[in-house]
């Protein structure tokens, strides 16, 4: 199983006999196994990248389940996708403190400015578009997250130039922030021990001439 699941990064210039030969090879594995349905449709999307039609037919056909309780499933898990996703997911909380605070008007944003709905991807499959429930962030909201990046208290202006940081292929905001501050820790951190020895040495020159003055004052 490994093996086939080392495949799947080539699975873009792999042809589709291949793919599903690589699929029937897991369903034999997973063949009369009790509640081997979830983790074989995550492994074929991992293969074909999503789950087309054809697939699911034969994931019912091999695992004896009707074609509506496998498509059943796939719409059910927000995780499964029926369409090829891309590059980067957009996921747009409308979970009721964002919806209530203009979570509806950063969607519709989201979608004319991506020119997809929900759930569909861009014809250069760098974005794909879904909505989510609540990121646990009621208090900044409304909210959106980039893979695994959370923007709070969006504004439908603000859109274009988030998404042109992933169009440019550039450093997330937060990925940036904190490069920055790991090198002003960095060099916080070398001004410091740059100093200590001026500090010392300062102190060690100190004690000769405190000496030389006892010395004198001895002598008078």
């Amino acid at each position: 199983m490994n093996d086939v699941l080392g495949k799947t990064a080539c699975s873009e210039t792999a042809s589709e006999s291949e793919l599903m030969a690589r699929l029937d090879e897991i369903l034999a594995e997973y063949q009369g196994k009790p509640g081997a349905l979830i983790p074989v449709l995550q492994i074929a999307q991992g293969i074909f990248g999503y789950l087309p039609e054809k697939a699911m037919k034969r994931i019912a056909l091999k695992m004896a389940k009707s074609y509506s309780e496998v498509a059943g499933v796939v719409g059910f898990y927000s995780f499964f996708s029926r369409v090829p996703r891309g590059k980067h997911l957009i996921r747009v909380c409308m979970g009721t403190a964002c919806y209530v605070r203009g979570g509806k008007q950063v969607l519709a944003a989201c979608r004319q400015e991506l020119g997809i709905d929900v759930g569909g991807t861009t014809d250069d499959r760098l974005f794909s578009l879904e909505v989510a429930r609540c990121f646990g962030a009621c208090g900044l909201a409304p909210t959106i997250m980039i893979d695994e990046e959370v923007y709070q208290r969006v504004k439908p202006l603000r859109l274009r130039a988030i998404f042109d940081t992933y169009r440019n292929g550039g450093p997330r905001p937060a990925a940036k922030k904190a490069a920055a501050k790991k090198a002003g820790a960095k060099k916080a951190s070398a001004v410091k021990l740059a100093a200590k020895p001026v500090k010392k040495a300062a102190k060690r020159g100190a004690k000769p001439a405190t000496k030389r003055a006892k010395e004198r004052m001895a002598v008078r």
